[in-house]
């Protein structure tokens, strides 16, 4: 279907027309804001005013004898020192929210006109390690940009650079050789089996080099062996990939999040093109030679006694570090894939990493006015004593011990609440209440910052909570079941109530929210639109009778097609944070 015009566009567009005829000479492309209030206010006058050398207010209400009401237009009147406060008519929300309701597959929100391609990095977990409460943020917001961005029409294509190279596997490689048999096939393993056979052996080959400095000496060039592509230790190296990918899977089936085997790409992929970064980088004289190593300096990056922090790129021995890989990564997602955007969902410890990488990917010319590469850094998951989350022993929680608990947490919240569901639904819905809440809690926080882990409140049913939001979208799902022969329809002659203007008014900025926030790489914009949904639906239910006592035929349809339209913006919402709204709760 055709896409639906917003109002705030069309606004925008006859605001335009009356501030071009006033000031001619001015930009025809107002800013417009919503207030609190559901109407919309041009804050584009104060500084068109300014320019203008013009009283604000008077040039606002020159505007106003310009703009004639209409079919969307009820009203427009100044307001403060220049502000427009416009009122929407009842029979253009009700007509542009029947628009939206009869697309069916996108509520009416238009796809990119220049979309482009975002490679995104994220969910990265190390091989032959346990994933942690530190790999959550990665993957949530990064599914959750991937969403977002795909719904607008971008093409994106993920990237997991899992730590699958580097020293510690020729210590594990070295033992495995020695100890044969201690890692069965990964198609004989479940996740769980496979990541307790990986502790096994990385535990007793860690005890093994750290107090034999033979098997050291062989694991050091089990390293060499390694980089330089023998077969045997690449077979070897190749079985704990492998074995870690069966444990990654069911990590993230519990996560309710696809991840695809052909975009899980770690260091290793790029290693057979460092040395090629490396001499181009020397080449083009991006990077130098400083004590035998091979390094990148930035005149605005220093560290103690006002001396240039390097990015070393080729140590001094001749191996390859982050930056190596890092760089080789960008050649790679630039040329072969054609990226225009790159997108790092990675810690925010790393951002002078990135910072530095980025800065010498532009001086190579990898990274040009056609290619932007943003790091999206993130916080920390705090306990609820505000400090890094661990155990009580101080330990790292493990990934799979926190999603659990979130499920049995919201087993106990749904069971409480459920009348007809069996203990089978109960479970299945526990799942999708519990992994949601945890997805919900970090999405509703501003990536930057760090959040407390805290289950109580975030399987709550009070508050700002995917659980608050999945029993809304039930609760509606309950009354269109009820209303038997009554069927949301349309009546745009009716005249709107409070509520249901302020209902519709939010309805219709669904696609303009969720353009914002995948813009900004902000998630936590689209979680925000969401709650604010829900509570205006709740406003409206408990202001505006649907079922009982039941209201005129033409009023009930109206205001049921409000109920459906928002449990589907609801369910659509939810979906691009990766989020489940069951049917029954």
């Amino acid at each position: 279907m055709a896409p639906v015009t917003s109002l705030s566009d069309s606004v925008n567009q006859q605001l335009s027309s009356a501030i071009s005829a006033t000031l001619p000479e001015a930009s025809a492309d107002p800013l417009l804001r919503r207030s609190d209030r559901a109407d919309f206010q041009a804050n584009g006058i104060l500084a068109l005013a300014k320019k203008a050398k013009a009283n604000p207010r008077e040039l606002a209400t020159q505007v106003v004898a310009k703009v004639e009401s209409g079919d969307v237009i009820k009203d427009i009147e100044v307001s403060g020192p220049g502000f427009l406060n416009v009122t929407i008519t009842d029979r253009a929300i009700t007509e542009t929210l029947a628009a939206r309701y009869a697309d069916t597959a996108r509520l009416g929100v238009p796809l990119a006109e220049h979309p482009g391609t975002t490679v995104i990095d994220y969910a990265q977990p190390n091989v032959a390690k346990e994933m942690h409460v530190g790999h959550l943020r990665s993957a949530v917001i990064g599914d959750a940009l991937r969403g977002m961005l795909d719904f607008t029409g971008e093409r994106t294509i993920g990237r997991h650079h899992i730590g699958d190279w580097g020293t510690q596997f020729g210590m594990l490689i070295q033992y495995l050789l020695e100890h044969p048999g201690e890692l069965a096939p990964a198609s004989e393993v479940d996740g769980e089996q496979a990541m307790s056979n990986l502790n096994r052996v990385y535990k007793a080959s860690r005890v093994l080099f750290d107090a034999d400095e033979e098997f050291k000496e062989r694991a050091r060039k089990r390293v060499v062996a390694l980089q330089s592509g023998d077969k045997e230790t690449l077979e070897l190296w190749q079985q704990f990939v492998d074995e870690s990918k069966v444990y990654f899977y069911s990590v993230f089936e519990k996560l309710d999040m696809e991840i695809r085997d052909d975009e899980i790409v770690g260091e290793s992929a790029y290693n057979d093109g460092m040395p090629e970064t490396a001499r181009l980088l020397e080449e083009m004289g991006v990077a130098e030679r400083s004590e035998g190593a091979l390094v990148v300096f930035f005149d605005e990056i220093r560290g103690k006694d006002d001396q240039p922090v390097p990015l070393i790129v080729q140590k001094a021995d001749g191996g390859f570090g982050y930056a190596a890989s890092d760089l080789t990564a960008i050649r790679n997602r630039v040329v072969d894939l054609r990226a225009t955007t790159l997108l790092y969902v990675v810690d925010v410890r790393q951002s002078l990493h990135f910072k530095m990488v980025f800065e010498a990917a532009r001086r190579a010319g990898w990274l040009t006015d056609g290619v932007t590469a943003h790091n999206m850094g993130y916080g920390t998951v705090l306990g609820a004593d505000g400090k890094p989350f661990k155990t009580r022993e101080g330990e790292t929680v493990k990934l799979e011990d926190l999603l659990d608990e979130a499920v049995q947490r919201a087993a106990e919240v749904v069971r409480e609440k459920a009348k007809d569901l069996t203990e089978d639904e109960i479970q299945e819905r526990a799942a999708q209440v519990g992994i949601g809440a945890v997805k919900y809690a970090d999405l509703s926080t501003s990536p930057n910052r760090d959040y407390k882990f805290d289950l109580d409140q975030m399987v709550s049913l009070n508050g700002d909570t995917s659980v608050y939001l999945q029993y809304a979208y039930a609760r509606i799902q309950s009354i269109l079941r009820k209303a038997g022969e009554v069927r949301p329809a349309a009546h745009p002659e009716l005249e709107l109530a409070d509520a249901e203007r302020a209902l519709g008014l939010h309805l219709d900025a669904f696609g303009g929210t969720v353009f914002e926030a995948a813009a900004e790489y902000a998630p936590h914009k689209l979680a925000a639109y969401l709650y604010q949904l829900a509570s205006l639906y709740t406003s409206f239910y408990d202001k505006c009778p649907v079922i009982k006592p039941a209201p005129p035929k033409d009023v009930a349809e109206n205001r049921l097609l409000l109920c459906d339209l928002t449990a589907r913006t609801l369910h659509q919402g939810m979906a691009l944070l990766g989020i489940r709204t069951p049917e029954r709760l």
